[in-house]
C-alpha cells in the first residue's frame, strides 16, 4: 500500500485476498462455518453483523492471529497456511489503539519500520535508514492531517486524532491489505462521523485494499465499495451497499441493514397476476414487481418508501399500481430532518413510517391514509 502518486495504478477487480470454504471451530462451538468471499485490490469491503457472529474471528484468520479449521485462506495468490502473522503483507487497527505512551507520535508512527527493518530498494544512495523513516513518518502524517505532530505526546491528543496516530502507524509499512477491527466504536458519534470521512479519504489516497470489521450498519454503507453481512457464523449476502439495501437476499439482511417493517403476509392468484396481502384480509394488498410462488411469504417494506397520501383522497384506491391504506397514527418522534410515525393500520399491524423534510404533519391520534408503490416492497417466498 503506497500513497497514491508514488507507484503506479491499482489493478481494480484483481483478487488481493480470497477466502475459500472457511471454517473455524473452538471445541463444540463452531463461530464461522464454511465462508467463501474476495476482496479486490484498492477496493474498501466491509464485513458487518450482530456481536458474536464471527465477524472478528474472520479478521483474525485473514492477519493470522488465529488458523482455520478448514479452508483456505489466500492473499495476492499465496496460500496463508501456516505463514505467521508478521510474515502476511497485511496490518491491523484495533478497536482499542494501544498507543506507546512513553513514544512520541513520531516514534509510535516508526515503530514498525524500526521493527521489521527498511528494503534496500527503499533507501536511497547516500541516504541513511533514519532518514527515510523520517521522511516516511512525515509522509503519513501528512496523509492522516497531522502533519508537523511528530514531536507531540499521543497522550494530549484528542481521541480522532489518536485514531488517525494508529492508521498512520498500520499505513507506514505500506501493507496489501489494512485490517480494520471495529477502530471508530469507542468515539462519540459526531467525532466517528468525522473518521468516516478521514477514512475513505485516506484509502482513496492509497492503494492498498480496507478490510473493515464492524457491527455498525451505517459506517459499513457509507465507507465500503461491497460489504458482506455475517449471521451466526455464515454469509447472508455479498454486495454493494446499494444492492443489500434494495436488494436483499434474506429477511435478516433486510432487518439488519437500515430499518425496515417485516410483515407476514400471503401470496395468492388473482385476475392472473401474484397479490399480496398483509394484516388479513382487510389488511394491506399490492401487486409484486418480481416473481412470486404462492403460499406464505414475508414483505420488507422500508420505512422511507411509505408517503403520506393528500387530504381526500384517503378511500381511493391507486389505479397506477401500488397500494394505499388507511391508519391511526399511534406514535410520532420529530427527529428534525425527518419525523417517524407509526402507524396502527388494524389488527394487530402496525408500519414503522419515515417522513422527510418538512413534510405534512400528522399528529398523534390522527387518521391519515399512506401510499406505496407496487416495487417498493422486497418479497421473501
Amino acid at each position: 500500500m503506497a500513497v497514491e502518486g508514488e507507484q503506479g495504478t491499482t489493478a481494480r477487480g484483481e483478487a488481493l485476498i480470497e477466502l475459500h470454504d472457511v471454517r473455524k471451530e473452538f471445541g463444540d462451538v463452531t463461530a464461522v462455518d464454511g465462508i467463501d468471499f474476495r476482496i479486490e485490490r484498492g477496493e474498501f469491503f466491509s464485513l458487518v453483523g450482530p456481536s458474536g457472529c464471527g465477524k472478528t474471528t474472520t479478521l483474525r484468520m485473514i492477519s493470522g492471529f488465529e488458523t482455520p479449521t478448514d479452508g483456505d485462506v489466500v492473499i495476492d495468490g499465496r496460500d496463508m497456511r501456516g505463514v505467521p502473522p508478521d510474515a502476511r503483507d497485511t496490518n491491523l487497527v484495533f478497536q482499542h489503539l494501544s498507543l506507546f505512551p512513553h513514544m512520541t507520535v513520531g516514534e509510535n508512527v516508526a515503530y514498525g519500520l524500526k521493527k521489521r527493518g527498511l528494503d534496500a530498494d527503499e533507501v536511497s544512495a547516500g541516504e541513511s535508514e533514519a532518514e527515510v523513516r523520517r521522511r516516511k513518518v512525515e509522509t503519513y502524517l501528512e496523509l492522516v492531517d497531522l502533519g508537523g505532530y511528530e514531536d507531540r505526546d499521543p497522550t494530549e491528543l484528542s481521541g480522532g486524532q489518536q485514531q488517525r496516530v494508529a492508521l498512520a502507524r498500520a499505513l507506514v509499512n505500506e501493507p496489501s491489505v489494512l485490517l480494520l477491527d471495529e477502530p471508530l466504536s469507542s468515539l462519540d458519534r459526531k467525532l466517528r462521523k468525522q473518521m468516516q470521512v478521514e477514512l475513505r479519504r485516506i484509502h482513496e489516497q492509497t492503494q492498498g485494499a480496507f478490510f473493515y470489521v464492524t457491527h455498525d450498519q451505517e459506517v459499513a454503507m457509507t465507507l465500503s465499495d461491497r460489504l458482506a453481512v455475517m449471521n451466526e457464523g455464515q454469509l447472508e449476502q455479498v454486495g454493494t451497499p446499494e444492492e443489500i439495501y434494495r436488494e436483499p437476499a434474506t429477511p435478516f439482511v433486510a432487518d439488519f441493514i437500515g430499518d425496515t417493517n417485516l410483515l407476514d403476509g400471503r401470496a395468492v392468484r388473482e385476475d392472473g397476476r401474484t397479490v399480496v396481502a398483509v394484516g388479513g384480509r382487510d389488511g394491506i394488498r399490492f401487486a409484486p414487481d418480481e416473481q412470486v410462488a404462492e403460499g406464505d411469504v414475508t414483505v420488507s417494506l422500508r420505512p422511507e418508501d411509505v408517503s403520506l397520501v393528500e387530504d381526500g383522497a384517503a378511500s381511493e384506491r391507486a389505479t397506477d399500481g401500488g397500494a394505499t391504506f388507511e391508519g391511526e397514527v399511534a406514535e410520532r418522534y420529530f427527529q428534525g430532518d425527518q419525523t417517524n410515525y407509526v402507524v396502527d393500520v388494524g389488527d394487530g399491524l402496525e408500519l414503522s413510517v419515515v417522513m422527510q423534510g418538512r413534510s405534512e404533519r400528522v399528529e398523534r391520534g390522527d387518521r391519515a391514509a399512506f401510499r406505496f408503490d407496487d416495487g417498493a416492497p422486497v418479497v421473501f417466498d
